[in-house]
């Protein structure tokens, strides 16, 4: 999937979840969103590099953005923006397989694209 160069829309995720966001992107571009899904893996290597190359990546008009993470919600609003959203976790120490947990904790393809519907019919 290309990257939209003026997105409506930027899903941003890490690891894992990268995966479930791509299949989440390609259904919106489907229905016509233009998508743009950012792989953000340490964001103190992101926050080193020039003020042009990240809002490049993470253009600042685009405001409809959502954060996926299987991890803690806690400073992905530095990414998302306060309009933006996170799916991620409130809670610890749940344990079972992974497709289990993401299923339990909303960590869906139907969750993002909600989220995203929320987002731009509000934006």
């Amino acid at each position: 999937m290309e990257s939209a160069p003026n997105p409506d829309l930027i899903l941003i995720a890490t690891g894992s979840e990268v995966s479930l966001t791509l299949t989440a992107a390609r259904k919106l571009a489907d229905n016509g969103t233009k998508v743009r899904v950012v792989s953000l893996p340490s964001w103190e290597i992101f926050d080193r590099q020039p003020r042009e190359y990240r809002d490049s990546v993470l253009p600042p008009a685009i405001t409809a953005r959502i954060a996926v993470e299987a991890g803690i919600k806690l400073g992905w609003e530095h990414y998302t923006g306060l309009q933006g959203k996170i799916i991620g976790m409130e809670t610890f120490g749940a344990s079972a397989p992974a497709s289990i947990l993401f299923e339990k904790f909303g960590f869906t393809t139907d969750k993002i694209i909600a989220a995203a519907d929320e987002l731009l019919h509000r934006t």
